[in-house]
């Protein structure tokens, strides 16, 4: 045990109200505004952030950002419902969009508050958004910002308002524990340290569940020395939805995914070169392949009415993906095309000045995409890029909506009473609160929407605390229990090191990345990954299915050799449950709903009649089985 550093972890356990696990933008809004509300109730409740990174520079804003894709500023919020739900292929929670779309301006003016750059339109430089100002639009909703500190920028007011007395880093929540005598409802939350040897316990009246989406569940495009690469960020591991389902929280629109065109390799975004610079994408012909191929998705019997409008992110992708099947590839954006338009009304000094932009929006936010053109020599405003659709990420909060059934607002005209249970943004299971990526049917938050949902669900979060302070948690689990559950790992590696020569190489146990692999190639193999072009049938699925059921099995044979691999054995076994979640869905769900991000070869068209619905699931971590149900989706926004 010495010769690794491990011994019996200290345990620190500790009793607080509300606990916030997380530390991206849903995390920082709630610890923004949780005090605000402490306070007005004179409740003195005591209230804990703890966040696997710090918070600084954890979540999906790690990197920076150029852009605000949430700003309804002019705009009306039943248009941004509107155009979340053309977007997403007509099922959303409109009552939970319509809630981010009337609050979220607030978010983005305390941001410019704290001195985050927001451009401004001409004549507007020095008046804030607050104050009437006009933000440069790369879309209707969209605004452009100087955004490489934005995360830092927004933690640090989160941190100012809960106090950093009040906040653990370095910290990986992996498990949530139920009430033992009312098992409906969470009590307790255990982790453990990623730089010490202290497993931590904290039991608390309610906690927000906040840890992002799902990243590196399917096998990458990013291989050898690009491992590590993606377009959203690698730390999330599923965790939300993982814990959340493991509590008995009802799940919905699971068979949602991600799949975004990017530039390739390097995953660099593409929404500022179409929706700023106006650029175009052809085939490898130099040919504009929506014009060869636009009119496909206005085939109704396949596609329904979806593709007669604007078409939405998924039929976007679709048109892409038969480009390139067809063999009419590789995908190149325009970059010189779209720069030289804009040069042809500029002057020389303002063609340079955008040249800076064109660069200052990757190093702002995906650097890596200014390595893969300088290490290729390419100079985007000279050559054209390739552009490629990512391998598939789970998320609530941008084009996707996976994630948990949440309770809604109650002051909205036609909105079922049965989609709001008394506290705002609360689970199915009592006490169990979740905002941004963790909240499903609900997509095109973005960054500021998520903050402004960590905001509202604070505000419900205080209310639950005073309403149960009496309360007192009383766990279904022992701690010796869960630390032999979180140290498994550990003592598997301590118990079968000597057995070998090969410390990697053992009949005893799996490394994490070694498991971590074949859930990535089971994914993408029978779960529509990026080697099928996104395809699966029914028959795939019940493989995928018995296969995850063994690779479950196999996960207890992980190993930690140290704490990083603690962690990423604990990933592992959150991304597994998310990856499960997501197939039992797909084979729910007997048509293909996002052709472009995944297709239902069997059941390869979109059927309203019988599937315009949420589809929900919950799961028995007893039993291991799961249970999935239609739930009626209701038009709240005509």
């Amino acid at each position: 045990m010495a010769e690794y550093g491990f011994g019996n972890p200290e345990i620190i356990e500790e009793e607080v109200d509300i606990l916030i696990i997380g530390g991206g933008m849903a995390a920082c809004g709630a610890a923004f505004e949780i005090g605000k509300w402490n306070k007005a109730a004179g409740a003195n409740l005591k209230i804990k952030l703890v966040d696997k990174a710090a918070m600084s520079r954890s979540g999906a804003v790690a990197q920076g950002l150029s852009a605000i894709n949430t700003y309804i500023g002019e705009n009306d919020p039943a248009d941004y419902v509107r155009y979340v739900r053309n977007d997403l292929m007509g099922i959303i929670r409109e009552d939970l969009v319509y809630d981010v779309g009337r609050h979220v301006d607030d978010s983005v003016h305390n941001f410019e508050d704290w001195v985050l750059p927001v451009w401004k339109a001409k004549g507007d430089e020095d008046k804030p958004l607050r104050q009437g100002g006009k933000p440069v639009r790369s879309g209707k909703w969209q605004i452009m910002i100087n955004g490489e500190s934005y995360k830092w920028i927004v933690a640090e007011a989160a941190k100012k308002a809960i106090g950093m007395e009040n906040v653990q880093e370095r910290v990986f929540i992996v498990r949530l524990i139920n009430d033992k005598n009312d098992p409906t409802r969470v009590a307790a939350a255990a982790g453990f340290s990623v730089r010490d040897h202290k497993l931590y316990l904290y039991k608390f009246k309610c906690c927000l569940l906040v840890c992002g989406g799902a990243v590196n569940v399917f096998r990458p495009r990013s291989i050898g020395e690009g491992v590590g690469r993606a377009w959203y960020p690698v730390w999330n591991a599923g965790s939300t939805y993982s814990m959340a389902a493991e509590a008995g929280a009802e799940m919905t629109m699971m068979e949602n995914r991600f799949v975004p065109a990017r530039f390739k390799d390097g995953y660099g975004p593409v929404g500022a070169w179409f929706l700023l610079f106006k650029a175009q994408v052809m085939n490898g012909f130099g040919e504009d392949y929506n014009k060869l191929r636009g009119d496909t998705i206005k085939d109704e019997k396949r596609f329904g009415k979806y593709g007669q409008g604007v078409p939405g992110t998924c039929l976007r992708n679709h048109i892409m993906l038969e480009e390139m099947i067809a063999g009419r590839g590789p995908i190149m954006m325009d970059t010189p095309g779209a720069m030289a338009k804009l040069a042809e009304k500029m002057t020389p000094k303002e063609v340079k000045h955008l040249e800076a932009e064109a660069w200052e929006d990757f190093l702002d936010m995906t650097i890596s995409q200014c390595g893969i053109w300088a290490g290729e020599n390419i100079e985007p405003d000279k050559s054209p890029s390739e552009i490629m659709p990512t391998e598939p990420y789970l998320l609530g909060s941008h084009s996707g909506c996976a994630g948990i059934w949440v309770s809604g607002p109650t002051d909205l005209p036609g909105v079922p009473k049965e989609w709001s249970w008394g506290y705002r943004s609360m689970t199915t299971v009592k006490g169990l609160f979740t905002s941004g990526d963790g909240v499903g049917a609900s997509g095109h938050k973005f960054s500021s929407g998520s903050f402004a949902e960590g905001r509202i669900a604070a505000k419900a979060m205080v209310k639950f605390a005073i309403d149960n302070k009496d309360w007192k948690p009383a766990l279904e689990r022992s701690t010796k229990d869960l630390v032999e559950e979180i140290y498994r790992p550990v003592r598997t590696f301590l118990e079968h090191k000597d057995y070998t020569t090969a410390i990697d190489i053992n009949p005893h146990y799996i490394t994490p990345k070694m498991l971590q692999y074949r859930l990535q190639k089971l994914m993408d193999e029978y779960v529509a990954g990026v080697g099928t072009f996104y395809r699966t049938n029914g028959k795939l699925l019940e493989m995928a299915e018995k296969k995850l059921e063994m690779l479950k099995e196999d996960s207890l044979k992980m190993r930690a050799k140290d704490l990083h691999e603690l962690m990423r054995a604990w990933e592992n076994y959150h991304r597994i449950i998310a990856a499960e979640a997501h197939m039992k869905h797909i084979q729910f769900r007997t048509e293909t709903r996002y052709p472009g991000f995944y297709y239902r070869m069997d059941y390869n068209f979109i059927d309203d009649e019988n599937w315009k619905c949420f589809t929900n699931s919950t799961y028995d971590r007893h039993t291991g089985k799961w249970a999935l149900k239609k739930v009626p989706y209701v038009q709240v926004i005509k």
